[in-house]
Formats: structure tokens, C-alpha cells, sequence
């Protein structure tokens, strides 16, 4: 048997996924050969399983280094779920609980053993570890959180240094460093710390397709804008503010509006933090509102929507807030609600600081956080940028890519926003720049006689909202700038004095008021929703009889097949993405008695897809648009049914039809298109779209062109 058959048997069986992520085979590939590893891959792209399964295969025990108590236990608990023999040794154990488990371990009965580095590193420790060698033998150390290792990363800890140790004392052994985010500088750092010797390095991009980002205004209703979001949306979600009292104030509110929330932060009791942590990963909780106290040791792979109501202090911080959300690959939002009120806040935090060169980089960094909330470009553009890494633009799935906003021509009101700036001597802020030519009549205006300036009153035709955006749009064009000394003092530029000369013209955004909708998941059907509930309440059932967290029974991407498909034996139910061998013989038979007495109540049919192809490689999001595609509807109504684009549709259908799905392309291309795509894709092979369109002509459209490739990339497949 081929390694690639045994790799992918051993992937389906322990964790009941058929088909590796991106990177994953290639890694486990250079684990399995006793390399040395350096692997920066996002949250959620799944950087556990390309030390897990490695572990499983090699002979002797891996030792995972995890800082996190209560993480180590909820990924000990999910392996066990799995069937895979692992433990953890920490302070939460007494000394009879640790005896028995050192024993396994001597015993060769465990793979996995995971353990914080204080413990790793201590004096007693570390006889047991060689006697663990001598014994049964250490295939490998994983770092996770290796960043911690570096004074250059965001979470350094000092015990992570003392590390190096590890390869001093045991020279043969490989060690592999895990990590979500890590500059060239900490990348560099890692591999020096941990004594890396020639590394496989491995770096993931950091898109999170799944995730659909947007900014909104935060205004003055913003809380009934909050509840909204959460009342429409289904599953779980974390709420952050900037403060302990904002914390507070929201949980009170939601709590008051019937919403099962809790609140986290650094006033609550290590007790309370822990106890309020639990229920929100056993989904006793839906909804915790937290200050970025509440980071790493979340374990919750089926969080839906992250909600920032503050701004955060930067990109990277944002980027990894709002990247707790599905971090199963199933679809889930990030909203950020803006205001500068809010900004001012941090910017006093940043003043607090006592170094200059801390508050520099403080304030640029806010900055670039302000030009995120603030850009009309793709989010993930922006995003990706911030760590180097290049994206055109159109994902379809942030609120600049679905609704752009119109560009309109304000040259005329930027000349006298720009001259009012002049006028009062570049020493005011926005705020101030605004009441002026709205004419207004503060206290601020009489003390300076600004009342008596060519530019008082010459903007009462516009709100201060649209001057706000006015100004915000040019600070973001380098048309006009800001002092960073804390006052935010508009000061202007060259490009300044080229657009009050007529020699720049300035064209803005301009917000257009509207709820966006969140329609992801319109096109399930009413009864498969009803069925989903039902398997959910199972799950949640069956979690907390064992006390632990649902996620680890079965995950929400493998419920929403479940809902699909209907699978009424254990054949059809075992083709389901998560269901490896051990969980088939736990849980197999209760999820179909459930599906079975749902059907059964409402006359209701198991799909029957293509039996040829495991629908462990169709996406939920693809499944649900060939459900739709089977019930008879056109692509421009799928399209409209799930508040996707066309484009998005067409790129379901491709992928489906490479996973051998039923599609009829005759339908979708006349059969003389077909037959003349194939002959130029038989000429110039597997390549871009664009050279082959401009063989074939205008009179055939991309979609055709992609659809047939598709065909035609299946069949040289199975050739």
C-alpha cells in the first residue's frame, strides 16, 4: 500500500476526515522523515492534526509542549472522543492520578502526552523524561504557541526560552514549532531559541475565506444594532469591548434582552473566569462579551460571529480576535463597529505609556487600525497586506467586496474643508474644523473669534456626519494629516495646497445607508433546519453526560451534513466528513435512530448523491447549492436563494463536478461550445482562463470555459 493511501486511510480512520487541508500532507510527510519543523499556519487551518497524526504513526510518544491548563485538556479530551490514546500531566491532577498516568505512559499505552513547559523544564521532570526515552522512546517534541519563545512575539514567556534544553539533552530527537502568527523577526527567533537544525518552514496564507468581515458606524444605537446581529444570528459568539466596565455594562444589557451571555475579563476571580470560560465552550452560554483577556485558551472550534463593539488597538490583534471564528471552515462573521470616541480612548491608553518610542508605534499602529475600519478596499486585501502577503481583492465575502460604495466628486467641499484648516492655523482638530463651517456656536469658537473666518458657516448644507467622512477620507488619501502627539491636531501637506489650488481632485466614498443582510445559510430548508435543532439538542445531550464540550461529539459542519444528506444507515452515515471508525461505533447508531424518527414524522427521503464520491471532499457550502441544483433551480436563482453571486454559484458547480457530483453541464453549455473548449483545452492544457477565452473569442464566457474544464480535469483524472 502506497504511503499516500496509508496517510489518508490513517487520517479517515482516527479523525474521519478523507481528504487532507492545504500543507498538511507535506508537513506530516517531513514529521514522518525526522525533520526538525518551523509551520506558521492561521487559526483554524489546522496545525494540531500535522503533529497529531504524525504522533500516531511513529513509534514511541510525542511530548506537546501547550502553556494552557484548560487547553491542553479540552485537546486531550477531543483526541480521546477520536479513540487516540492521549494525557496530560499539570497542577490539576493529584498525586495519585499522576502516578497512574506516568505508568500508562511507561506502559507504551499513550501517543500523545501533553505538559506546560514550567513542568517540562523542573528538575523532577526531567529524569522521568529520560526514563520515557529509555523506555518506550520520545518520537518528537511540538511547541505549540512556539511565538511565546521570542521577546519579539505578543505573548513572550520566559520559561519558553529555557526550552533549548530539550535538544541538548536529547540530540536525536526531532522538535517541531507551531504557530499562528510570526514575523521574519520571531520566525528567525524561534528557530535560534529552540535550536531548529535545518527546518522544514512552512508558512500558510493567513485568508480566512470562511469568515465574512465588515465595519460598521457605531452610532447611537448601536447596542439595538448589536442585538440584531446576535438575535439573527445562529450559534455562538464572542462580544469584545475595551474595558471591564463596557464588559460589563453590555453582558447586563443582553442579559436583559434574553440573551444567554456571560461576562470575562481580569476583575472576575481566576474562579469565575474559569467557570464562565466552561459554559461557553459546553454551550450552556451563547455569548461572551470579553476584553482581549479572553485569548488563547479558547478551545471552541464553532464559534459563529466575533463581534468587536470597540476598536481594537491593532491589525494583528484584530486579525486573531476576529480569526476565533470558525475555525471549523464553516461560514461565520467578524463585525467591527467604528467611532472615534472610541479611538480617543485608546489614544489616552497610549499616552499612559512612559517610553516615546512605545507610544510611536503605539499610534502608528491605531492608525493602521483606523485605515482598516475606514478603507473602501477588500478587507482581506487589507488584512493580508499587514503580513505580507498579496491579494487582489474581490473575495465576495466582506461588505466593501458585496456592496461597494459609490465614488462621488467632493473637490469643492475638500477646498473648504482644507482652507477652514488653514484658517484656524492648523491647531484644531476635526471636531472643532466641523462646528466651524457648520456655522456653529461653542464655547471653543467665541474664545478664538472663529466666528469672524471666511469659513464660518460656508458647510451648513451638509451634516457632521458627511464632513466626518470627508475628513476621514482624506487623513486616509494622504490629502490632509493628523499630529500624533495625542490631540489629533489636522495639519496640513503638499497635497493639501494642490487640492485648495484646483490642481488635485478628491473623490470619496460615500456611505450609503443600508442593513446588510446575512443570508449564508438561506438556502437551507426549513425541514432541514428543524432536523439540525434536533441533532443538536442529541449532541448537546450526549456532551453533557460525558461533561464535555459539544464540538467534541460531533462538529457543526458534520450536524449540517447530517441535516443534508439524512443518512439512515451506517454506511451512508460513516461517508460523513468527521466520522472516523471510533465515533461511528460511539455515536453512530443514537444520530440515525434520531434521523430515522425525524424522516419517518415527515415523510422525508435520505439524498442519494453520487455514491462514487465521498462526501467528505464536498464543502457544506457547495452541498447545499447541489441541493438546490437537484430541486430544478436556474444558477441566477440559487444565486438570489442564498445572497450569492453567480460567480460564487459557478465556482460550487466547478468543485462539484471534479468531486464527481451529479451536474449536468448540458444544461449549463450547449453541447457545440462543449466540443470546441474541449479541442482548446486538449491544445493548450490546464491552464489560466484568460489565454484561453481570447483563443476562443467573446462569444464564449468564463463560466462556460470553467465549467468544461472542469469536465474535462475530471476525466484526465480517472485517465
Amino acid at each position: 500500500m502506497s504511503q499516500y493511501s496509508q496517510l489518508e486511510k490513517a487520517l479517515k480512520y482516527h479523525f474521519g476526515y478523507e481528504n487532507f487541508r492545504p500543507g498538511q500532507r507535506e508537513i506530516i510527510e517531513n514529521a514522518l522523515s525526522n525533520r526538525d519543523l518551523l509551520i506558521i499556519m492561521p487559526t483554524g487551518g489546522g496545525k494540531s492534526l500535522c503533529f497529531q497524526l504524525p504522533a500516531l504513526i511513529k513509534k514511541g510518544v510525542t511530548v506537546v509542549v501547550s502553556p494552557l491548563i484548560a487547553l491542553m485538556q479540552d485537546q486531550v479530551e477531543a483526541l480521546r472522543k477520536n479513540g487516540v490514546a492521549a494525557t496530560f500531566l499539570n497542577s490539576s491532577l493529584n498525586s495519585y492520578q499522576t502516578r497512574s498516568r506516568e505508568q500508562y505512559i511507561l506502559q507504551g499505552k499513550v501517543k500523545l502526552l501533553y505538559v506546560a513547559p514550567e513542568r517540562l523544564i523542573s528538575d523532577r521532570f526531567l529524569p522521568f523524561l529520560d526514563l520515557i526515552h529509555h523506555q518506550v522512546g520520545i518520537s518528537a517534541f511540538a511547541i505549540d504557541e512556539a511565538h511565546c519563545v521570542s521577546e519579539w512575539g505578543h505573548d513572550f514567556r520566559p520559561e519558553y526560552r529555557q526550552l533549548i534544553l530539550l535538544r541538548k539533552r536529547y540530540t536525536d530527537v526531532p522538535t517541531w514549532a507551531f504557530t499562528a502568527t510570526a514575523t521574519d523577526r520571531v520566525r528567525n527567533d524561534i528557530i535560534q531559541q529552540l535550536g531548529l537544525k535545518d527546518p522544514s518552514i512552512h508558512i500558510a496564507s493567513f485568508n480566512r475565506q470562511n469568515l465574512y468581515y465588515e465595519v460598521r458606524p457605531k452610532k447611537k444605537n448601536a447596542y439595538a444594532e448589536l442585538l440584531e446581529l446576535i438575535r439573527d444570528s445562529e450559534g455562538s459568539g464572542i462580544v469584545y469591548c475595551l474595558t471591564r466596565k463596557k464588559v460589563d455594562e453590555i453582558t447586563f444589557k443582553l442579559q436583559h434582552d434574553k440573551i444567554s451571555a456571560l461576562p470575562y475579563h481580569a476583575g472576575l476571580t481566576d474562579e469565575e473566569r474559569t467557570q464562565n470560560q466552561t459554559r461557553f465552550i459546553r454551550d450552556d452560554v451563547r455569548v461572551m462579551v470579553a476584553t482581549i483577556a479572553f485569548g488563547m485558551g479558547i478551545n471552541k472550534p464553532d464559534v459563529r460571529f466575533v463581534i468587536h463593539f470597540d476598536i481594537p488597538r491593532n491589525l494583528e490583534s484584530y486579525y486573531q480576535e476576529s480569526g476565533r471564528a470558525g475555525r471549523d471552515g464553516e461560514a461565520s462573521r467578524c463585525t467591527l463597529f467604528f467611532s472615534y470616541a472610541d479611538v480617543k480612548i485608546i489614544e489616552f491608553l497610549i499616552n499612559q505609556k512612559s517610553e516615546a518610542q512605545e507610544q510611536l508605534i503605539a499610534k502608528q499602529q491605531l492608525r493602521q487600525m483606523i485605515d482598516y475600519a475606514e478603507g473602501t478596499d477588500c478587507r482581506r486585501t487589507i488584512q493580508l497586506s499587514y503580513f505580507g502577503e498579496r491579494f487582489l481583492g474581490n473575495c465576495d465575502n466582506c461588505d466593501n467586496c458585496r456592496y461597494p460604495k459609490p465614488v462621488q466628486d467632493w473637490t469643492l467641499e475638500a477646498m473648504k474643508f482644507l482652507s477652514c484648516v488653514a484658517r484656524c492655523k492648523e491647531k484644531f482638530g476635526m471636531g472643532h474644523i466641523i462646528d466651524v463651517l457648520r456655522g456653529a456656536k461653542t464655547q471653543k469658537i467665541a474664545q478664538y473669534e472663529h466666528e469672524k473666518l471666511s469659513t464660518y458657516g460656508i458647510g451648513k448644507d451638509k451634516s457632521v456626519e458627511e464632513w466626518r467622512m470627508l475628513g476621514r477620507s482624506l487623513l486616509h488619501q494622504g490629502l490632509l494629516e493628523q499630529s500624533t502627539d495625542g490631540y489629533a491636531v489636522l495639519k496640513l501637506n503638499a497635497l493639501s495646497w494642490e487640492v485648495m489650488r484646483r490642481q488635485r481632485t478628491v473623490s470619496i466614498p460615500v456611505t450609503v445607508t443600508q442593513k446588510l443582510t446575512w443570508n449564508e445559510d438561506n438556502a437551507k430548508t426549513v425541514e432541514a433546519e428543524m432536523l439540525l435543532q434536533r441533532l443538536r439538542s442529541l449532541r448537546k445531550q450526549l456532551a453533557d453526560e460525558q461533561s464535555v464540550p459539544p464540538y467534541v461529539i460531533f462538529a457543526d459542519s458534520t450536524l449540517k451534513l447530517m441535516a443534508q444528506v439524512k443518512p439512515q444507515t451506517k454506511d451512508a452515515f460513516s461517508q460523513l466528513s468527521g466520522v472516523g471508525s471510533h465515533k461511528l461505533s460511539q455515536y453512530g447508531d443514537k444520530f440515525i435512530a434520531e434521523i430515522r424518527a425525524y424522516c419517518q414524522e415527515h415523510n422525508s427521503q435520505e439524498q442519494k448523491l453520487n455514491p462514487t464520491s465521498s462526501l467528505t471532499s464536498v464543502s457544506a457550502t457547495a452541498l447545499q447549492t447541489l441541493l438546490l441544483y437537484q430541486q430544478g433551480l436556474s444558477v441566477s436563482e440559487i444565486a438570489e436563494k442564498r445572497n450569492l453571486r453567480p460567480t460564487t454559484i459557478f465556482s460550487h458547480l466547478c468543485d462539484l463536478i471534479e468531486k464527481n457530483q451529479p451536474i449536468d453541464i448540458n444544461h449549463l453549455v450547449p453541447p457545440e461550445k462543449q466540443q470546441k473548449i474541449l479541442q482548446v483545452l486538449e491544445i493548450l492544457g490546464d491552464i489560466a482562463l484568460t489565454p484561453i477565452k481570447e483563443y476562443l473569442g467573446d462569444t464564449y464566457s468564463f463560466e462556460e470555459i470553467r465549467l468544461v474544464r472542469s469536465q474535462w480535469r475530471k476525466k484526465s483524472h480517472k485517465n
